[in-house]
């Protein structure tokens, strides 16, 4: 292909194609996203279907210029015992603006379209809103601690409501995507935490607990992602410019049990889930070691 270009151009040439590629489907998507406003559930479903399909198309351009002008190495566990047919809750340490890019890569035709839960405020955010809307991207509802101490009567309809908008998720196979840390990993973002942690930033279970808490019926299956870059982490130029040489990816597999499922604001399971929590990320922290250690 053109991975011989010098790094500057086709860095410059990826982010190009990047671009035109996601004005191009933007488009369609925009028109899907109005069609979808008539308000018929049957029609809502089929543009729903449709919907998902610009978006895989989208990926998989992208996925072409990343083939196009990078030479990645690729070691990927997991990817043989998933299902396009399946409802999937996928966490991942989160390292770098590429994280998303390699997600989207690893997962595109595997498993089903992957979503983010939002913040139901997003909703109104001009033409990407309605996009997002038309995606079936799960929009939250929640509540601040001061607001519930003051209006006691409504603890627990932040799950209630976010539950009641995912309901078409009973019927259409979905992934949801939860970055667990809350944020990129930094060496100044480690020393201020002062985490316990040797590759990884302190996990955040709540975020965690909510989308369990509005779909735990729904999803069947937990995948624990773990990204390592054997050569360090990258910025998104890196990525798209071909300076990154070998990625590797884990996917565990794990099942969602009940005792994973309940109310966050109940203590006795908040400590069980930060327990659960803390133990998969002590565990992801050892392997990511032994990658190190290994120049994996």
């Amino acid at each position: 292909m053109l991975r011989w270009l010098p790094r500057p151009l086709k860095g410059a040439l990826s982010l190009v194609l990047y671009t035109v590629n996601t004005l191009f489907w933007f488009i369609p998507l925009l028109l899907v996203a109005v069609l979808k406003l008539l308000p018929v559930k049957q029609w809502q479903a089929w543009m729903s279907y449709l919907a998902d399909a610009i978006a895989v198309a989208w990926i998989s351009f992208n996925n072409l210029t990343t083939h196009i002008f990078t030479s990645i190495k690729w070691h990927i566990e997991g990817l043989e015992k998933l299902s396009r047919k399946d409802w999937y809750l996928i966490i991942a340490n989160h390292q770098s603006w590429a994280d998303i890019l390699i997600l989207q890569n690893i997962f595109n035709r595997k498993i089903p379209f992957i979503k983010f839960f939002l913040k139901k405020e997003l909703l109104y955010v001009p033409f990407m809103g309605i996009c997002w809307w038309a995606l079936d991207f799960p929009f939250m509802k929640r509540y601040s601690k001061n607001f519930l101490l003051k209006n006691p009567h409504l603890q627990g309809k932040d799950i209630e409501t976010t539950r009641k908008a995912c309901e078409k998720f009973r019927f259409k196979p979905v992934s949801v995507m939860n970055f667990v840390e809350g944020t990129r990993l930094t060496q100044q973002k480690h020393d201020k935490q002062q985490s316990p942690f040797q590759y990884l930033l302190k996990p955040k279970a709540g975020g965690t607990a909510f989308v369990l808490g509005a779909m735990g019926e729904q999803l069947h299956k937990l995948l624990d992602v773990t990204i390592h870059y054997p050569d360090g982490i990258p910025s998104f130029w890196d990525y798209i410019s071909g300076k990154v040489r070998a990625i590797t990816v884990n996917i565990n597999v794990l099942p969602i049990s009940k005792e994973l499922i309940g109310d966050y604001n109940d203590l006795v399971y908040r400590e069980r889930f930060q327990q659960w929590l803390n133990q998969l990320w002590i565990e992801k922290d050892q392997h990511l070691a032994r990658l190190q250690s290994n120049g994996k």
